[in-house]
C-alpha cells in the first residue's frame, strides 16, 4: 500500500513510552503515525495537514487534551476529524469531559492494542462516511447541515452556508459555532427531537429559512434540512397566476411547504376548519382533488 493511501493518525501525548508504543501499533498496521508532544505542537502541526483521526492524550502540560480538542474543532476545515481520547483508568470524570468538547470516543490507559486498532478504524470509516455523504450533497447543491444533539454545528453544504450568511450575514462557517440568530430556533428544533419537526429564523426584510429535522445518524448527529422562503413574494406570485384571494395564496403557500393544517393555522393564526374551507376553495379553482397536486401546481408556478 502507498503511503499516499495509508490512513493517517496524529498521536498527541507527551509520555515518550506511551507514544513508542502507540507509534510501533500503528504503523505495524499499516497506519501512518504523525506526532505531537504538546498541544501547542499538535495545533501548530495542523495548520499544515489533516490526518483521518487523532488520538489525544487527556492530560498534558500547558494546553491539556481538552482545550487542544476545542481550539480543532473550532476551525472549520477540521472540525470533522474524530478526536478519540486517551486517559487514565481512575480518570473517569475526564470521559465526560473529553465528550463536551467534541471527542467521539475513549480509550483507557494502559491500551489495549486490539481496541485501538479497531476504534481508531472504525471511527476513520465513520468520519469518511459522513464526509461523502456531505460531499454528495454538496454536489447536488442541498441545502443542508448537521448538528449533534446540544445544537453544535457538524458541517453544513456551501448552499447551506450562503443561506444562513444571507440571513446572518456576519456570520462565518470557518468560526464551527452556530449564529446567533439561529441557536435558539435549532435548540427548540433538536428538543421537539422527531423527524419532521421544524422551526422558523425570524424574517430579516422578506426572507426567512426554516429548519426541518430529516434523520439522526448515530447517537449524536441530527441531519437538517434548511428551506429559503420568502412568504410575501411567494404568496403575490400564487395569487396572481392562480387568480387567487391572498389568504387562498398564503395557505396554497403553506401546502406546498409541506405543512399539516394544524401547522398552517398556528403560522396563520386561524383555526384548523378555516384552513380546510380555504383549502377546498383552493382545488375547486385549480381543478385538482388532492393536497399533493394542489402543492404541485403551487411549486411549479413558483420555480418558474
Amino acid at each position: 500500500m502507498s503511503d499516499a493511501r495509508r490512513d493517517t493518525v496524529l498521536v498527541v501525548d507527551d509520555e515518550p513510552d506511551s507514544l513508542r508504543f502507540l507509534t510501533d501499533t500503528l504503523e505495524g498496521a499499516g497506519i501512518s503515525v504523525l506526532v505531537a508532544i504538546s498541544g501547542d505542537a499538535a495545533l501548530d502541526l495542523l495548520q499544515h495537514i489533516t490526518p483521518d483521526l487523532i488520538l489525544m492524550d487527556a492530560v498534558m502540560p500547558g494546553i491539556d487534551g481538552f482545550e487542544t480538542t476545542s481550539r480543532i474543532k473550532a476551525r472549520g476545515a477540521l472540525a470533522h476529524v474524530p478526536v478519540v481520547f486517551m486517559t487514565g483508568l481512575t480518570e473517569s470524570e475526564h470521559v465526560i469531559e473529553g465528550f463536551e468538547v467534541g471527542g467521539v470516543d475513549y480509550l483507557r490507559k494502559p491500551v489495549n492494542v486490539h481496541e485501538l486498532l479497531a476504534r481508531v478504524r472504525v471511527h476513520i470509516g465513520h468520519a469518511r462516511a459522513m464526509q461523502a455523504g456531505a460531499a454528495g450533497l454538496d454536489a447536488t447543491g442541498r441545502l443542508m447541515m448537521a448538528t449533534d444533539t446540544q445544537g453544535k454545528l457538524l458541517w453544513c453544504t456551501p448552499m447551506a452556508e450562503q443561506a444562513i450568511m444571507r440571513i446572518c450575514p456576519d456570520w462565518n462557517r470557518e468560526r464551527g459555532v452556530m449564529p446567533d440568530a439561529m441557536r435558539t430556533p435549532v435548540s427548540r428544533l433538536l428538543g421537539r427531537n422527531e423527524i419532521g419537526a421544524s422551526a422558523r429564523i425570524e424574517e430579516q426584510g422578506e426572507n426567512a429559512l426554516e429548519l426541518v429535522i430529516i434523520a439522526h445518524y448515530r447517537d449524536n448527529e441530527v441531519l437538517i434540512r434548511l428551506n429559503e422562503l420568502n412568504p410575501r413574494a411567494d404568496v403575490s406570485r400564487l395569487q396572481q397566476r392562480l387568480s387567487l384571494t391572498d389568504r387562498e395564496a398564503e395557505v396554497l403557500l403553506w401546502i406546498s411547504y409541506g405543512k399539516s393544517n394544524g401547522m398552517i393555522s398556528e403560522v396563520l393564526a386561524i383555526s384548523p376548519r378555516t384552513v380546510q374551507k380555504h383549502l377546498e376553495r383552493i382545488y375547486e379553482k385549480l381543478g385538482v382533488e388532492t393536497r399533493a397536486a394542489a402543492a404541485a401546481v403551487a411549486i411549479k408556478v413558483l420555480g418558474n
